[in-house]
C-alpha cells in the first residue's frame, strides 16, 4: 500500500497463471517469493487515493479538428457562426440595418451613410479579422491556431513552419504574432477573493553569455521585468514594466485588483509597502528570504506556478524571446492559462480574432 497515493502494488510471476480468488500461502507462488522473475506491477485505486487524480478537461483534438474542417467551405462555416451568432454586422460601422448579401459568395454591402460615399461598403467574412490581407486558406489558419491553444508551453514558429510547409519562417512568425495579437481578452475583469501579486524577470544569465558578451555584474540590471496577479484558483494577469518599482507596482495593482478583494498576498519586495495603506487593501506580506513560504491561507504558490510555465515555455520552446515581441507571447500564454478548463478554447480564440 502506498502512503502518498493508496495505491495497491501487485506483483506477478513471470511464468504464472493469474492470482487465485483464494488467499495463497507461501510456497504456492516461487517467484513472489523472492525478487526474481517479476512480470509487472498491477496498480489499483482505492476510494482513499480517488481524490488525488488530477482534473481533466477534454479540449479540441486532432482528431475532432479533421472531422469539424474537412475543406475550406467548413472553416468559413465557422467563423460565420463564431463571428456573426446573431446576423450579419458591418465591419466599419458596426450596424446590421442596412447589410445586404450580394451575389459574390462570402461578400455583402452595407449602405449606411457612415459607410457608403458614394457607393456601397463592400467587404467579406473575413474583412476586419487577423485572417484580413493574407494568401493562406482559412483552412491554415486555424491548423496554426489549433497548434497553439492545444500545447501547454507553446509551439515555435519554426515548428509550425515544418508543420505546415509554409514559404518561409517568416511566414509563420508573422502567422503566430497575428494569433498571439488577438488573445488579448476585451472584456478584462479586475480580480476578486484572494489575489497573488508578484513581479519575475526574463533575459539569461550573465554566466550563460559568449566571453564577448559577458557584463560581469549580478541582478537583473539587464533583464525585463514582468509583473502579474492572479486569483485563487482564477485568472492571471501580467504586463511587461519598464521597472520594478513602488509606483509601478501599486499602479498595477490599483488597475488590476478589484476593492472588494478579500486579501493580497505578496513577497516582501519593497514595491508592495504601504498597499493597505494607500491602496485601502488588505495586505499580507510572506517572507522568502527567512525560509517562510506559506503561511495559512498567504503565499506566491500560484502566480510562481505561472511564473515556471512562462519560463519553460520560453526556454524550452522558443529558447529566446524578444523585448519588442514578449507582450505578445505574455497575452498567448495569459489566455491558454485563463481557458485552460474551457473545453472551446480553441472557439474562444476564433470569436477573438
Amino acid at each position: 500500500m502506498c502512503r502518498a497515493t493508496g495505491c495497491t502494488l501487485t506483483r506477478h510471476r513471470l511464468d504464472a497463471s493469474p492470482p487465485p480468488t483464494s488467499p495463497a500461502k507461501k510456497g504456492d507462488y516461487p517467484a513472489l517469493d523472492g525478487n526474481a522473475h517479476l512480470r509487472y506491477f498491477r496498480f489499483t485505486m482505492n476510494d482513499n487515493g480517488k481524490k488525488y487524480q488530477p482534473k481533466f478537461t477534454l479540449q479540441m483534438t486532432l482528431p475532432k479538428f479533421e472531422r469539424m474542417f474537412p475543406d475550406e467551405e467548413a472553416c468559413k462555416n465557422y467563423l460565420f457562426s463564431r463571428r456573426w451568432p446573431n446576423g450579419v454586422t458591418c465591419p466599419r460601422c458596426h450596424k446590421s440595418e442596412t447589410v445586404y448579401k450580394i451575389a459574390l459568395p462570402w461578400k455583402w454591402e452595407c449602405w449606411n451613410a457612415e459607410c457608403a460615399k458614394g457607393h456601397a461598403y463592400r467587404f467579406s467574412l473575413i474583412a476586419g479579422t487577423i485572417f484580413e490581407n493574407t494568401k493562406y486558406p482559412l483552412r491554415t489558419w486555424f491548423w496554426v491556431l489549433f497548434l497553439m491553444v492545444t500545447s501547454k508551453k507553446g509551439i515555435s514558429a519554426l515548428q509550425i513552419h515544418r508543420t505546415i510547409e509554409s514559404g518561409s519562417y517568416k511566414t509563420a512568425f508573422y502567422m503566430c504574432h497575428r494569433l498571439r495579437a488577438a488573445m488579448n481578452d476585451p472584456e478584462f475583469r479586475q480580480l476578486m477573493g484572494i489575489v497573488e501579486v508578484d513581479e519575475t524577470y526574463i533575459g539569461g544569465k550573465d554566466k550563460n553569455r559568449h566571453w564577448d558578451k559577458k557584463k560581469h555584474m549580478k541582478g537583473g540590471w539587464d533583464k525585463t521585468p514582468i509583473v502579474g496577479a492572479i486569483s485563487r484558483k482564477g485568472n492571471v494577469v501580467c504586463q511587461m514594466i519598464e521597472r520594478a518599482d513602488m509606483p509601478t507596482l501599486h499602479r498595477f495593482v490599483a488597475q488590476t485588483v478589484s476593492r472588494k478583494v478579500e486579501l493580497v498576498a505578496t513577497d516582501e519586495h519593497a514595491g508592495y509597502q504601504y498597499l493597505d495603506r494607500w491602496q485601502s487593501l488588505p495586505h499580507q506580506t510572506i517572507r522568502h528570504g527567512q525560509g517562510e513560504y506559506v503561511r495559512g491561507i498567504v503565499h506566491t504558490n500560484n502566480i510562481e506556478s505561472f511564473w515556471s510555465l512562462l519560463k519553460r515555455g520560453i526556454i524550452g520552446t522558443y529558447h529566446n524571446v524578444s523585448k519588442k515581441y514578449l507582450p505578445l507571447y505574455l497575452a498567448e500564454f495569459t489566455f491558454r492559462f485563463n481557458n485552460r478548463n474551457n473545453p472551446d478554447i480553441f472557439g474562444t480564440a476564433v470569436s477573438g480574432s
